[in-house]
């Protein structure tokens, strides 16, 4: 793997997805989808360690991550509120991807200037930008070129100036949130002490997180100085708000200034914790950024191998090659994982952040996270049951912020599957008793509590997700040995059945982004019965054609607000949303159940082929933290994880063949028949391919699926293509929960028809 390491990534391009979406015009299939929401990525091209706490970009306040050029966009294109790339500086802290969010951090930002105080806030135009994993460089329009990269829990800028006769970097303490209405972040307490030449510190509370950093400056022969308001603090060495009005506050922070000759640099080394200045003062020390931006930039850079070269893909246009590894990347940048860093309880241990939301990552993301690193995946999963413990319910979707905006809108129960899925997977070091009792408990909290006592409820997707939930915390105590409270659960997971109507699909209800179609085709538990409830393997298809559009006419997509007519038009056809709706992420696999792999082979085809792309608007919609990129790295090799149910489905792969270690095993994906096909391409020329056969380490693979524990364990899966839709897979079916499947811990699920 590692000749093919650099290339992977080489290959990644960081802006993707940081503007509005310019994909090939969509044909065929592709053509008949409908995209009500944001068709934006919204992601950023800053400096990231995988899975790291600390992220650094340039920062011009737009919506939602702080960088580019939009305002607040929930549909259709969004609208542009500059007309370039622009920065006031740079901060730390960043979403990924995320759709509907007003603030998210932006804090500490690192303003290099050859203007006055007075200019701080002006936004430069960016030139020149570069950016790779681990890295990011800009040269600002006043000449200033900066760089940055990050570690874990740490971030290093470097700046190199133009001759300037007095230059300053400054240090912007107050700032944070996004340059929209309602969407300034104001600390409610601060501090900030000048320790002596080069060093300084200093803590804010943001939306009731306590954030610290420690400071290391080199520039030589500059002053440093404490400035309020945009004026210095004559002889001032510390600074205190023991509390915040947004009425009264006035810009504070530190700053380093003097004369600057041509090509002067100056470094800022910036360690951050949630624990104090102490911790964040030891985590700049235990970490490269101590020794300079080289060696952080070298460190990062070898983790981000550390990862990629676990998943290496060949053949593949190079366009292809660029969204798969960039997709690669954008699904290791969250969560962000912060050991022993949690400021809301003191014991050691990890602490996982920026799980927004869990709707869109439970399905994709988490099952790669796991896949690549088991280690961090029960790191995840023992930092939602501690926030169970700690906070009293197992999070929707927990960001680094206090407030009640635990995003239970979306989902119910949906950490359940999670769980379910490393309790199967045999992940170490969870107390699976204690994780237990906090899945019982959370069943009943929120909307669970009508559910437990009417078997329904609404927004009926709920009902969707607590029976699940049911099913998932079953798998756990049924292999615990508690056979009595496993059948009590079964027996609720069960109720999913009044969330149907008598046409086969949901109840009329309220939902959450979409409409009863776009949930109606959830790869349930039990998809056996759910089939039978919609008439049978044939009228299911039908209603998926319907759904996926086949037969119909290409349609117009949104554009800019205000909409006219089109936006209820649109609506009305009760149609797939593509990508650009995370509901529909799983909808093309639900044709596995029915018997016709061949359509979900048809359907994923024209969503690689049409609505991904290269360049900024490469993706058709929010990434959401890493969830759609990752739908797009398992769809490319073929395989989709069905969330708690420790499954992968099989389809043919976008690529001649993969070499992936997933959970420390070598797995090797192999095609015959493979046609090359490109982004963009004719689908009438360049049809889908299908699965003829497929063999899973020399046996015969009849049926669509392997077990989690099968890729988690290397192997090797063989899969013939052909132009022609075949019979493969098409006698049998994923399993179901009416088939009693008995689930066993850390060897998948014991039914007759898995490979041994």
């Amino acid at each position: 793997m590692s000749s093919n390491l650099s290339r992977i990534l080489e290959s990644v391009d960081p802006f993707i997805g940081t503007a509005a979406a310019d994909l090939p015009a969509a044909q065929g299939l592709a053509a008949t989808w409908w995209w009500p929401k944001a068709q934006v990525g919204n992601t950023h091209p800053g400096a990231c360690h995988p899975f790291g706490m600390v992220s650094a970009c340039a920062c011009s306040g737009a919506y939602p991550t702080g960088y580019g050029r939009y305002g607040i966009s929930t549909e259709g294109a969004p609208q542009a509120i500059y007309d370039d790339y622009l920065a006031s500086g740079f901060t730390h802290f960043q979403q990924s991807g995320t759709g509907a969010i007003r603030k998210y951090y932006n804090y500490f930002r690192v303003t290099p200037m050859i203007e006055t105080l007075d200019a701080l806030g002006t936004r430069w135009k960016l030139e020149d930008e570069v950016a790779e994993p681990g890295y990011y460089a800009a040269v600002l329009e006043n000449g200033i070129r900066c760089e940055l990269t990050v570690g874990e829990k740490t971030a290093v800028h470097r700046y190199t100036f133009p001759e300037a006769s007095s230059a300053r970097v400054v240090v912007d303490f107050s700032y944070g949130g996004l340059a929209i209405e309602h969407g300034t972040t104001v600390p409610l307490r601060a501090s900030l002490e000048s320790l002596g030449q080069g060093c300084a510190q200093g803590t804010v509370v943001m939306e009731g997180m306590p954030l610290s950093v420690y400071l290391e400056a080199d520039a030589p022969g500059w002053r440093q100085l404490v400035w309020y308001d945009r004026r210095r603090v004559d002889g001032g060495t510390r600074l205190d708000f023991d509390y915040i009005r947004r009425t009264t506050l006035r810009p504070f922070g530190l700053m380093f200034m003097g004369p600057a000759r041509a090509g002067q640099t100056v470094e800022i080394r910036m360690g951050f914790s949630m624990r104090g200045t102490d911790q964040a003062r030891r985590n700049l020390e235990q970490s490269p950024g101590a020794a300079g931006f080289e060696s952080t930039r070298a460190r990062t850079s070898r983790a981000w191998n550390d990862y990629c070269s676990q998943v290496e893909v060949h053949g593949g246009t190079p366009e292809r090659r660029t969204v798969f590894a960039t997709s690669l990347y954008h699904s290791l940048i969250k969560p962000c994982f912060a050991a022993d860093e949690s400021p809301f309880w003191n014991s050691k241990g990890p602490f996982v952040f920026d799980i927004a939301t869990m709707w869109d990552m439970y399905k994709t993301q988490f099952p790669l996270l796991t896949a690549l690193d088991r280690a961090k995946g029960a790191d995840m999963l023992e930092s939602l049951v501690r926030i169970a413990e700690e906070e009293g319910n197992l999070p929707i979707g927990y960001r680094m912020a206090r407030g009640s905006d635990r995003f239970f809108r979306q989902g119910s129960a949906l950490a359940h599957t999670v769980l379910a899925d490393g309790y199967r997977l045999g992940l170490e070091g969870l107390e699976w008793d204690w994780a237990l009792i906090h899945m019982q408990d959370d069943l009943r909290r929120g909307y669970g509590e009508d559910f437990a006592e009417r078997g329904v409820v609404h927004p009926i997707s709920h009902t969707l997700d607590l029976a699940t939930g049911y099913w998932c915390t079953a798998i756990i105590a049924r292999g615990l040995g508690d056979l009595r409270l496993a059948d009590e659960l079964e027996a609720r997971s069960r109720n999913w059945i009044n969330a149907f109507g008598q046409d086969g699909l949901l109840r009329d209800s309220s939902f959450y982004e979409g409409g009863r179609w776009n949930y109606s085709f959830r790869l349930l538990h039990d998809m056996a019965s759910r089939i039978e409830l919609a008439g049978g393997d044939k009228a299911f298809t039908a209603m998926l054609d319907r759904f996926f559009g086949y037969g119909a006419e290409p349609v117009a997509q949104l554009g800019t607000p205000p909409f006219g007519p089109e936006f209820a038009i649109g609506l009305d056809l009760n149609r797939f949303e593509g990508l650009n709706n995370e509901p529909d992420m799983e909808a093309p696999w639900a044709y596995h159940y029915a018997g016709r792999p061949d359509r979900t082979a048809e359907v994923v085809h024209a969503a690689l082929a049409h609505q991904f792309g290269t360049g900024r608007g490469g993706l058709p919609g929010n990434d959401d933290s890493g969830a759609l990129s990752s739908w797009y790295v398992w769809a490319s090799l073929g395989l989709f994880p069905v969330a708690g149910q420790n499954l992968f489905l099989v389809n043919a792969p976008a690529f001649a063949s993969a070499n992936l270690r997933f959970g420390g095993n070598d797995f090797e994906l192999v095609t015959t028949g493979h046609t090359e096909t490109g982004i963009g391409e004719d689908a009438a020329g360049h049809s889908a391919q299908y699965v003829q056969s497929a063999r899973f380490n020399g046996k015969p693979l009849d049926h669509s699926f392997i077990t989690g524990n099968q890729l988690h364990g290397g192997g090797r899966l063989e899969i013939e293509l052909g132009p022609e839709p075949s019979d493969w897979a098409t006698k049998t079916r994923p399993p179901s929960a009416s088939d009693r499947p008995e689930p066993t811990r850390g060897g998948g699920t014991r039914l007759q028809e898995f490979p041994p």
